[in-house]
């Protein structure tokens, strides 16, 4: 039976185990995302969030429950779901446009049509002119920018992101939520975006998921209802921040070493 969502968790659970160590990163979780939500997950280093993401990705197996996209079962990565990391993870070797049209070199499309669709997402993350630079000649912002084309090029039905901007200054930040934003709104593409960042997941979000610490579970779903654009200094963006602070701040009931929180 169609549930008619992108994505659909029953149960699902995460155990590492390492010789006679066991470590339960994800408690079991449920969560159902509609087709085209800019989810955020939120919360302290070491609370699941990037295992989720992992599992959604298909590169880790759940020890237990189910997991769909689009009705699929998950049971390996697939193009449908592109994973972004805080590192770009591009190739040094190769200009930016063959960085781009990495990704389509195994579908159908013409060589040339490959090479149409690299040079159009490189003009859309704003790069036009740079095609044939080398990952050694940008910024930490235009690298990430390379890589977030790289992943829309494939056309996925979901982008995982996984603190894309977590090293990067904040201007620079915060040009990419503006950039990030206005191409979600044009593409409708379904995000996970993983951040410690409250006011950032608060501008990007129609909800905030937010999560315990380890083993990881979904403690609120917040719900994000204001106007977009949304920019990080907007005064409602930073009295819902607030609101969102005080619910993590009761889910530290255990602080470690390697919990980092950023209002």
């Amino acid at each position: 039976m169609s549930t008619g969502r992108a994505l659909h968790l029953r149960g699902v659970q995460k155990t590492y185990v390492s010789g006679d160590r066991t470590v339960d990163a994800l408690a079991p979780t449920d969560l159902d995302v509609e087709p085209g939500e800019f989810v955020c997950l939120l919360g302290a280093s070491g609370c699941g969030k990037s295992t989720l993401l992992q599992l959604v990705a298909g590169l880790e197996p759940a020890t237990s429950g189910t997991i769909t996209v689009d009705d699929t079962p998950v049971e390996g990565p697939s193009s449908d779901r592109v994973l972004l990391f805080q590192d770009a993870a591009l190739f040094p070797w190769l200009t930016v446009e063959d960085n781009v049209a990495f990704g389509l070199k195994h579908s159908t499309r013409p060589v040339d049509d490959q090479r149409q669709v690299a040079r159009d997402w490189i003009a859309r993350v704003h790069l036009r002119g740079f095609e044939g630079a080398y990952v050694h000649q940008l910024s930490g912002g235009m690298r990430q920018r390379v890589a977030l084309a790289r992943a829309l090029a494939t056309d996925p039905s979901m982008l995982l992101m996984d603190e894309p901007f977590g090293a990067l200054d904040a201007l620079t930040r915060d040009r990419l939520h503006e950039e990030l934003e206005s191409l979600w709104a044009a593409t409708r593409k379904t995000v996970l975006f993983v951040t410690h960042n409250v006011r950032e997941a608060v501008a990007l979000g129609d909800r905030v998921l937010v999560f315990s610490p380890r083993p990881g579970r979904i403690v609120a779903d917040v719900r994000v209802t204001l106007p977009r654009p949304r920019a990080l200094e907007d005064v409602a963006v930073m009295q819902q921040a607030a609101d969102l602070m005080k619910v993590l701040r009761r889910a530290l009931d255990a602080t470690t070493d390697d919990s980092r929180i950023e209002a």
